[in-house]
């Protein structure tokens, strides 16, 4: 049976049409939705395959949990959430390192762009542009969980402040108080390479 659920439907239109039974509503919901949490769940699962797998276990959790979902927040947050616990219980689960605590200097796209620095010109402007990606990257693998969470969160994420307190389950000012030190903790690092 084809459903007639349109893809520019709303999100909380889509969730209650899944929690009247529409199962093609929460497809879309996955289409929407499915390359940002296998980004996510790659952040902290380094096989590829095994974060697919992780990704498809949130979504799986997300649908069984779909009469629970109050729209307290927003779905994509609520999404967000299931999907950092399924991928840090896989890790536990495997007892694989914790999360977050290595980052490979390969991934380093995904804490921003970094395209600017790369347009140099002369061999020490190189040198420094990497040497400066590397210790941006080096410092947030270093931050304390809470504020490595909060500065990805709002950087890579491109998430609005209310939408981390969501996710983070806390109030906007310690969001604040977290981005603030994150930030501040990078910009430690990096001054003795820019002054």
């Amino acid at each position: 049976m084809k459903s007639n659920v349109a893809i520019e439907t709303t999100d909380a239109e889509l969730v209650k049409l899944v929690q009247a039974g529409d199962r093609s509503a929460f497809d879309i919901l996955v289409q929407k939705y499915q390359n940002k949490i296998i980004h996510l769940v790659g952040r902290y699962v380094k096989d590829p395959n095994t974060a697919l797998d992780v990704a498809q276990e949130s979504f799986v959790k997300a649908y069984r949990g779909m009469a629970s979902f109050r729209g307290d927040s927003a779905f994509y947050t609520w999404l967000y959430r299931i999907a950092i616990n399924t991928a840090k219980n896989h890790l536990v689960a495997n007892s694989r390192r914790k999360p977050g605590t290595e980052i490979d200097p390969d991934d380093a796209e995904q804490f921003g762009d970094f395209d600017a620095l790369r347009e140099t010109s002369t061999p020490e402007r190189v040198l420094l542009s990497e040497e400066i990606k590397l210790t941006v990257i080096q410092t947030i693998s270093n931050l304390p969980e809470d504020l490595k969470t909060a500065i990805t969160l709002r950087e890579i994420e491109g998430l609005s402040y209310d939408a981390i307190a969501d996710a983070m389950d806390c109030p906007i000012g310690t969001v604040r108080s977290r981005i603030f030190r994150a930030r501040e903790a990078i910009d430690k690092v990096l001054s003795p390479l820019l002054y």
